[in-house]
């Protein structure tokens, strides 16, 4: 039995998904702040500006393998996978930050905050040396990296946790809500912090 639904959302041509309705845009990272709720309680926020994107490509499993929508703002174009096939997107479709509400449980993907070339400590939280008893000049070295005791290689093995470079991965966030939506201003207020620096981008599913 198909139990694909409808859903209508004012200025949103509407969508056809089994069992959910699919919603793209991406942004821009603002700033984090505070917003009251009408129980009284105090939630942190990070607030996004996410203005109107347009659908600018459709593929599909038949032509490319896989089905996805392409969104472009200018310059800048992401692409969202889609389960099933869908003859509901068009190109030049418009989506704006109208199709979320208050209450809505999303997924935010962005790049995190580079932090450069870190040490097993900072990099993977290595309890660290002995701060006294003969320790000297090693307090934050990552100590034996071979397996040269019984049954060892002798050598450092392929993902052995070690000093390199932290940060500047892809980061996606699950079950974030929204909290505010401002759509007069294109701004959208998600619950916590969000990957990334301030001017970052971030995309959001719903």
């Amino acid at each position: 039995m198909d139990e694909r639904i409808k859903v209508k959302i004012p200025g949103i041509v509407p969508v056809f998904f089994k069992n959910t309705y699919m919603k793209y845009i991406f942004g821009t990272k603002k700033e984090m702040t505070q917003m009251f709720e009408e129980s009284g309680v105090v939630q942190p926020v990070t607030l996004v500006c996410a203005e109107p994107v347009e659908v600018s490509l459709i593929r599909t499993k038949e032509k490319d393998g896989y089905d996805a929508v392409q969104v472009r703002k200018g310059n800048v174009s992401r692409e969202f996978r889609l389960r099933t096939s869908d003859s509901s997107f068009a190109a030049g479709l418009s989506l704006s930050i109208g199709q979320f509400k208050e209450g809505d449980k999303v997924i935010v993907a962005g790049i995190s905050k580079g932090k450069g070339f870190q040490g097993g400590m900072k990099r993977h939280g290595f309890h660290g040396a002995p701060k006294t008893h003969g320790t000297k000049h090693a307090h934050r070295q990552p100590g034996s990296i071979s397996g040269i005791g019984r049954g060892g290689s002798g050598g450092v093995h392929k993902g052995k946790r070690m000093a390199g470079r932290m940060g500047s991965d892809k980061v996606t966030m699950r079950g974030v809500r929204v909290v505010r939506v401002y759509e007069d201003k294109n701004i959208i207020a998600l619950k916590g912090g969000l990957p990334g620096n301030r001017g970052s981008l971030v995309e959001i599913r719903g």
